[in-house]
C-alpha cells in the first residue's frame, strides 16, 4: 500500500492496469502500489483519460461533475462566477463542482427570437457573434419581419437580435415620417383637347405597414399611379377656358379620391396641391393676346372716362367766366403767371403802348 495527498482544489482518479477504480477527493489516501493517479484542478473543465461514459458509471464521481450534453440542434452559453466565458457546440461536457460557480444557459439554434435570459453583453460577445443575426431599426422606421418568405411580428424603432440558423430572415422597413410624391410635367388633354403639363404634388404619412409592405407592392408607385388618373379624370371634365376658372378645386378633388384609395395602401394623405399648369406655346401665345387686348380696353375706358370728366371741368370753368368778368381776368392771370414762371428775361419793344398792354393785362386797369 502507499500514502496518496489530494491537496485543496484537486481531485484524483484510481487507475490499475488501466482500468478505472474510484475517486479520490481532499484529504489523505491509501491506494495500492499497483495503483495510478491522476490528478485534475477543479478550476479546469473536465478532461477524461477515456471513454466519459466508462467513468460516469461511479455514482460518486458523477455527484462530483456538471453534466452538460448539447444536442446538433442547440448551443450552450457557459458562465463562471457569473461572467460569459464560453460557447459550447454539440457534444458532451463535464465540469467539477465545488470550486467554480458554473451556470448553463440552453439555447435552441431551431427557434428565430433568443431567449430574454441571454444578456446583451453576452449576445456581443466575439464567440457567439457567428451564431446571431442582428437587424436595426431607425427611430423614425417601423418594420416587418419575414421568416421563410412568410409575416413573423412587427417591429418598432430599436436592435433585434436572432439566431443565425436555417430560417431565411428577412426584414421590410417602412418610413414613418411625412413624404412627398410628385407628378411632374404629367400631359393631359381637356375635354376639348387642349394638351396641358401639369405639375403636382402629394404629401402623405404610412399608416399600416402590413397593409403597405405584405399586402402591396411598392406603394409609392401605385399612389404615382392614383395620382395620374385623378388628374386625368379631373381635366377631361373641363374645356380649357373651364380648367382656369375650376383650377383651386383640382387639388381638393384629387385629395378626395386619394384619401380613400389610399387607405387599401395602408397610407393617409395629408394635403394635395398644383404647383404649375403649362399651356401648351401657341395658346399661351393667344391667351397672353387675349390678356392684353382685355387691359387695353380697360385702359380706353379709364381714358375716355378722364378725358369726359376733365371736359366737364372746363365747361363748368367756362360758364362761371362768362358770368363773372373778375373770375375770368383772375383765370387770365393765373396763366401769365404760369408763363412768367418760364420767363428769365423779357426784351421790350413798340413804346409805350406795350407797357400800357401789360399794365392792363396785371392790374385789369385801363
Amino acid at each position: 500500500m502507499k500514502r496518496i495527498r489530494i491537496n485543496q482544489g484537486k481531485v484524483g482518479l484510481v487507475f490499475r492496469n488501466g482500468d478505472y477504480q474510484n475517486v479520490l477527493t481532499t484529504g489523505m489516501h491509501w491506494v495500492s502500489l499497483f495503483d495510478s493517479i491522476v490528478e485534475y484542478d477543479m478550476s479546469r473543465a473536465f478532461k477524461a483519460p477515456k471513454a466519459l461514459d466508462i467513468l460516469l458509471k461511479d455514482e460518486r464521481l458523477v455527484e462530483l461533475l456538471h453534466i452538460v450534453d448539447i444536442s446538433d440542434s442547440e448551443i450552450v452559453l457557459k458562465y463562471e462566477n457569473g461572467n460569459f466565458k464560453e460557447v459550447l457546440v454539440a457534444g458532451r461536457y463535464a465540469f467539477w463542482k465545488g470550486l467554480v460557480n458554473y451556470a448553463f444557459i440552453r439555447a435552441d439554434l431551431r427557434e428565430i427570437e433568443i431567449d430574454k435570459s441571454i444578456d446583451l453583453s453576452a449576445r456581443k460577445h466575439v464567440e457567439l457573434i457567428p451564431y446571431i443575426r442582428i437587424y436595426r431599426v431607425e427611430s423614425y422606421e417601423k418594420a416587418i419581419l419575414m421568416a421563410n418568405g412568410g409575416f413573423y411580428k412587427q417591429l418598432d424603432a430599436g436592435n433585434y437580435h436572432f439566431w443565425n440558423n436555417e430560417i431565411a430572415l428577412n426584414m421590410l422597413k417602412a418610413d414613418m415620417r411625412q413624404k412627398q410624391i410628385e407628378v411632374s410635367g404629367q400631359e393631359i388633354l381637356t375635354k376639348d383637347k387642349a394638351a396641358l403639363r401639369i405639375n403636382f404634388y402629394g404629401q402623405f404619412k404610412v399608416k399600416d405597414i402590413v397593409k403597405a409592405l405584405v399586402e402591396n407592392k411598392d406603394y409609392e408607385k401605385q399612389l404615382y399611379v392614383l395620382m395620374q388618373i385623378a388628374l386625368r379624370e379631373f381635366v377631361g371634365k373641363f374645356t380649357l377656358d373651364e380648367l382656369l376658372d375650376e383650377k383651386d378645386s383640382l387639388a381638393d378633388y384629387v385629395k378626395k379620391v386619394l384619401k380613400v384609395k389610399a387607405k387599401d395602401l395602408g397610407i393617409e394623405i395629408k394635403d394635395c396641391g398644383v404647383k404649375d399648369i403649362i399651356l401648351p406655346g401657341e395658346v399661351k401665345n393667344i391667351m397672353n393676346q387675349v390678356l392684353v387686348a382685355q387691359k387695353q380696353a380697360q385702359a380706353n375706358v379709364v381714358a375716355r372716362r378722364e378725358e369726359t370728366a376733365s371736359t366737364r371741368n372746363l365747361l363748368n370753368t367756362a360758364k362761371l367766366m362768362e358770368d363773372n368778368e373778375m373770375l375770368f381776368k383772375l383765370k387770365e392771370m393765373e396763366y401769365v403767371e404760369k408763363i412768367a414762371d418760364k420767363v428769365s428775361n423779357i426784351s421790350i419793344s413798340g413804346g409805350h403802348k406795350v407797357v400800357d398792354q401789360m399794365k392792363e393785362i396785371f392790374t385789369g386797369f385801363k
